[in-house]
């Protein structure tokens, strides 16, 4: 049975949109009905047959009446180029576009989905898998108040929604948010490692850091407290883990290091934007 018109098409339904799809079922203000466009059965079978959704291996297959009132695209973005125009129809008719496709502009949409198009371009990270993402979210002329306020309820199901009005600045919003897990998880992997050469057993160490890392995570996440404030209050004068931030912040230290990670990061996100 073809859907009413009105509700949300989500194009791909991998570990991004799964987690976003997730987020908006368990939520209060969960849009329906809900299209996904995968041709995974894998990946919507935790999905499938849920009242208000449907799903459809390919956009060929979507009812042709049919008219959502959002268009979120999740699909990886090399293959975005073939993925992106089967979705022109519903953005000249009013739909609006939201991408948390990595690297690819409002421009890029605009070229796939007609000039006319209502864009918003956002930058997620993957703790939104657990409901803690921070996504940034850029807009262009086209989108209202309106559509603007229906982006920060969908992204706020998996956590913290802001925004930029410069879309350059999505660059920088890569590099520290949408690849930080990574440097996260990296610290986890040295403070194992550097548990293993200081005597500890192997598995005792990766519990340790494990642990501590997700433990600090999640103070830092309750507090109201600056992340300096929180790291001072653990500091005692003269004692061991002011040793350690005395190698930490050095000035070839912790600081330098990320600063200089971010910006590699933040230049290869131009690089694959063109």
């Amino acid at each position: 049975m073809a859907p009413s018109s009105g509700g949300l098409l989500l194009v791909g339904c991998g570990k991004m949109g799964g987690a976003l799809l997730a987020g908006w079922i368990a939520g209060p203000a969960a849009p329906r009905p809900v299209v996904i466009v995968e041709p995974s059965r894998e990946s919507v079978a935790p999905f499938a047959g849920k009242p208000g959704i449907q799903c459809y291996a390919s956009a060929a297959e979507v009812p042709a009446d049919w008219q959502p009132d959002v268009i979120v695209f999740a699909t990886k973005p090399q293959v975005m180029d073939a993925v992106a125009p089967a979705y022109r129809r519903h953005a000249e008719r009013g739909a609006l576009a939201i991408s948390v496709a990595a690297g690819k502009t409002i421009a890029y949409f605009a070229g796939h989905l007609g000039g006319s198009a209502a864009i918003v371009r956002t930058m997620p990270n993957t703790p939104a898998q657990v409901g803690r993402g921070v996504t940034v979210c850029c807009a262009n002329a086209k989108v209202s108040a309106a559509q603007r306020g229906l982006t920060e309820v969908l992204l706020k199901a998996v956590g913290e929604v802001g925004w930029v009005e410069d879309e350059a600045l999505i660059d920088a919003v890569t590099a520290v948010s949408g690849s930080g897990p990574a440097y996260v998880f990296l610290l986890a992997e040295c403070m194992h490692r550097a548990g293993v050469e200081a005597g500890l057993p192997d598995e005792l160490a990766a519990q340790l850091a494990r642990a501590t890392v997700a433990g600090a995570g999640e103070l830092l996440h309750r507090s109201a407290e600056s992340a300096a404030t929180l790291r001072q209050n653990v500091t005692s004068p003269n004692g061991t883990t002011a040793a350690a931030l005395a190698v930490l912040m050095a000035p070839d230290g912790l600081q330098p290091l990320m600063s200089r990670a971010v910006a590699a990061a933040q230049r290869r996100s131009r690089e694959l934007a063109g």
